[in-house]
């Protein structure tokens, strides 16, 4: 038992660690599908990674408030796949905010995004960065509030 308490307290003390890596590349994993999502000129999908709810926000050059309200404006800003083009997604950071439980409810994500597309409709930028609060839903990790500029 002597040989083994070392290596039992060594694996407790980093149980936090891996807790947060698992979290972190569920994130990552959806933004992942978010990006694929998008490189098909699948909307509908694409913000699946957003919470259903009436208080869901985005900020762009507009407030929109509402899962409904952002699916819209996104089919009207990226009418078709020559205006929506192809996302990536990169220097991705994500931060997990733990709560009083020790568990985190909540993350933050930063990064930036860039489109390589042929046609711009009404949403002519093609570069920018963005920050997102995650919530861990039952659902599993899903954006609550989405600031892209």
């Amino acid at each position: 038992m002597r040989k083994t308490l070392p290596f039992l307290l060594a694996a407790l003390a980093f149980a936090p660690f891996a807790h947060a890596a698992d979290e972190s590349a569920v994130i990552r994993s959806v933004l992942s599908a978010q990006q694929d999502a998008w490189n098909r000129g699948d909307i509908d999908n694409f913000v699946t990674a957003y919470k259903d709810a009436p208080d869901t926000t985005f900020i762009g050059a507009k407030i929109r408030q509402g899962y409904a309200r952002i699916l819209e404006s996104y089919k009207k800003n990226y009418a078709g796949k020559e205006q929506m083009g192809k996302l990536t997604y990169s220097d991705i950071d994500v931060r997990l905010l733990p709560c009083p439980d020790g568990q985190s409810h909540y993350a933050a994500v930063t990064g930036r995004f860039h489109l390589d597309r042929s046609a711009h409709g009404t949403a002519a930028k093609d570069d920018g960065v963005f920050s997102l609060l995650w919530e861990k839903t039952s659902g599993g990790w899903k954006i609550v509030l989405d600031h892209s500029s």
